[in-house]
Order: structure tokens, then sequence, then C-alpha cells
């Protein structure tokens, strides 16, 4: 959803001006025509964005992705059942667990009690349901089918759902290892390498080069370490601020499809969220420009929406989806050649379910071989990281029975 501004003239023949929140232009005509409202200018909001808004952004919360799924198939099945959608919403808004979304029930009932249509009512609140979400309602409405796509929608966020845990819990491991490796590196740093500082220098003797570089580094980290730790947090946040721009995001999005090892994941992951939804879409009814639209949107990735937009354009001018995606580089030629097969035949959304199955099963296999990678690999570093501190602290001591034994 957009917030478009307008100047307009009522029946009256006053002018008028306000904002609106719509889908796309179009629909913030058709939302103005139904006030009778003679159009004259129109055009969507510029936000600007400020060092508070992006703040704002990154720490505002959302409802969980397995609430949304709970609340698709539960009205599907109210709904499959004869329950009305407004009896349905009250008794769903006084079951659920999530505070936001129980409030935002309660707020669409009521725009529904009043005369709006699901999709509407759902529409004002674009932070929680999503424009797929919104989109796919109103083609159910359209349809009469709401109670099938409402199935369709919690399919598609299961597997979406099922498809974030699989890499999250894949990363715990690791994550967890290497916390505990910087943790214990630092203490010994810092607490345990002064207690043999004091040690060697009763001894009067030189130390080994590897010694001294390791007790310089201690005595750095102890009088630097608040400033290194708020230089690092700041560095963070500073990156999550950067990230928030319209330019950070795209340069961050384009640095993770270009990641030697995790790009060809987060491409593989993009492919699957593309097709599935693009796939869910045409099934459901939803006209290609609009679900090409939907599908840019929800794709995760700056990059990959940008490309969907420009295989938007190439079709409103009369071009296959295909063509447009091999010109992109983007996409492989597996599912280019695959998508071309599906508008030949007829069956574009199959296609686009079997590249989204293929794709699901290539994330679960290059997942699985990098935490049978990283896992090695983390333990390695902690074995190399301690050892080697390990070993700086007792070459002096080596040194000395050395000298001793002749």
């Amino acid at each position: 959803m957009s917030n478009f501004t307008y100047v307009a003239k009522d029946q009256t023949g006053h002018t008028v001006k306000g904002e609106v929140q719509a889908l796309d232009k179009k629909h913030a005509l058709d939302i103005l025509r139904g006030k009778e409202l003679l159009i004259l200018k129109l055009e969507i909001k510029k936000e600007k964005k400020s060092f508070f808004s992006s703040l704002k952004k990154m720490t505002s919360g959302k409802v969980p992705l397995e609430e949304l799924v709970i609340f698709s198939r539960q009205m599907a099945t109210m709904t499959g059942a004869g329950i009305t959608i407004i009896e349905s919403l009250d008794t769903l808004a006084d079951q659920v667990d999530n505070v936001k979304l129980k409030t935002v029930l309660k707020d669409v009932h009521n725009a529904v009690n009043t005369g709006a249509s699901l999709s509407e009512a759902m529409g004002k609140y674009a932070s929680v349901f999503s424009s797929y979400f919104i989109n796919m309602i109103k083609a159910g409405e359209s349809s009469g089918m709401l109670e099938e796509v409402l199935d369709r929608v919690a399919l598609h966020l299961e597997k979406t759902s099922s498809l974030q845990k699989k890499i999250s819990s894949a990363m715990v491991y690791p994550s967890v290892v290497t916390g505990m490796a910087i943790v214990i590196t630092l203490a010994m740093i810092i607490k345990v390498i002064p207690v043999f500082e004091d040690m060697f220098s009763g001894l009067g003797a030189d130390l080994p080069k590897p010694t001294q570089v390791l007790i310089s580094l201690s005595n750095f980290m102890q009088q630097y370490f608040i400033v290194l730790v708020a230089a690092i947090g700041g560095s963070i946040f500073g990156l999550k601020f950067y990230a928030g721009t319209q330019k950070g995001h795209h340069v961050i999005d384009g640095f993770k499809l270009k990641l030697p090892v995790f790009g060809p994941l987060f491409r593989k992951v993009a492919i699957s969220k593309f097709t599935r939804t693009l796939g869910t879409l045409v099934k459901s009814g939803v006209p290609i420009l609009s679900a090409l639209d939907i599908v840019a949107k929800t794709s995760g990735n700056v990059v990959v929406e940008k490309t969907v937009y420009k295989v938007k354009e190439s079709v409103r001018e009369g071009e296959s989806i295909a063509s447009p995606m091999e010109k992109s580089g983007i996409f492989p030629p597996l599912v280019t050649r695959m998508i071309a097969v599906g508008e030949k035949s007829g069956e574009l959304e199959m296609m686009l379910e079997k590249i989204a199955d293929f794709y699901d099963e290539q994330v679960d296999s290059t997942v699985d071989g990098l935490t049978s990678l990283i896992e090695p690999l983390v333990i390695a570093f902690l074995g190399i990281v301690i050892g080697g501190i390990v070993v700086c602290m007792f070459l002096p001591i080596f040194k000395m029975s050395t000298y001793f034994s002749f």
C-alpha cells in the first residue's frame, strides 16, 4: 500500500486536498471517484527519510508469520463452514494471542461491518498484511473463491515460514560456537594474559617475539576495550541505518548475491519465493501484470525486485515472461526455459510450482552442506586461536627450560 496526495473538486465546486492510501494509482483514482470527486492532481506521497524515521522502521515490530498462517487457515475453515466474514473476524479477534494482530482484526471487523470489503479493510494495515496477502483476498472476493484462496495463502505462508526456519536453525550452532570463541578469546586476552605478563616481568629475561606481540595486544585491549565496543556498536548501527536507505539497500542486496558461499543460497531463496508467489497468484486469477508487481515487492531483494519490474514492463509491451528474465542474468537457464514451456503449453502456474519445489529442495541441501562445512571451520578457528594464545604464553617457559637444561 502507498500513500497518495490529491487535489480535487467536490460536488459543490470547492477545491479539496488530502491523502488516500491505495495499492496503486489506478486504485487511488477508483477510491476518489467513488467519493464523487473530480481529480485535478494525484501523485504518490514522497516520504522524507530522516534519522528518526529510519530508527522507527528498524525497531518497529511485526506480526509473526506463524500467526498469519493460523489466521488464514482458521478464516478459510470458518468461511467454508458458512460462517459470515464479520462473524469469523469477530471470533478470531477474540482468540488471537498476538496483541497487535488482535487490534488489527478488530479494526478490520469494524470496517467490514460498515460496508468495506475484506481486502479494502486489510489494505489499511500494510505493515501486517503484505500486498500479496491483500491482492489474494481481493482475487478471492471477485472470483467467489475466498475459501480456496485463503487455503492457498496459508499454504504459501507455511512454506515461506518453513524456509525461514530452516535457514535460521542452520545458523544457530555456528553462531553460538563463534560467539563462545570470541568471548573466550577476549577473556584470555584481557584477564589471563596480564597474569602471565606479571609473572614474566619478574624473570627479567627477553620474551619471544610472539609473546611480546600478544602482551602488547592485551595491553591495547585493556586500555581501549570500551572504545572498541562503542566503535563496533556504532558501525553495526551505522550499517543498519545505511541499509535502511534506498541506495544502501540496493548495494547490500547486490553484495549478498555476489558472496562466494552464501550468494548462491540467497539467489535460490529469492527464486523460490518468486516462483511460488507468482504461481499462487496466477493460479488464483490475479492478472499477470498485477501479479508481477506484487511478486517484485515481496521478493526480499532489491536487485531481484528491479529485475522483476523490468520483466513487468517488457510483458506490458507484449513480450513473454521468459525472454526478459533470461536477459537479466539473475535467473538460471533452467528457470527461464521451464517458464517458457509453461507459457507455450498454458501450464504456467504448474511449471512455477515445480520450479519452487525444486529450489526448496536445493535450498535444503545447500543449507545442510553449509552447516556441515561451517561447523568444522568454526571449531578449527577456535582451536587455532585459543591454541595460538596458549603456545605464545608458554614459549618463555619452554625457552627457560631449554636454557636451564644446558
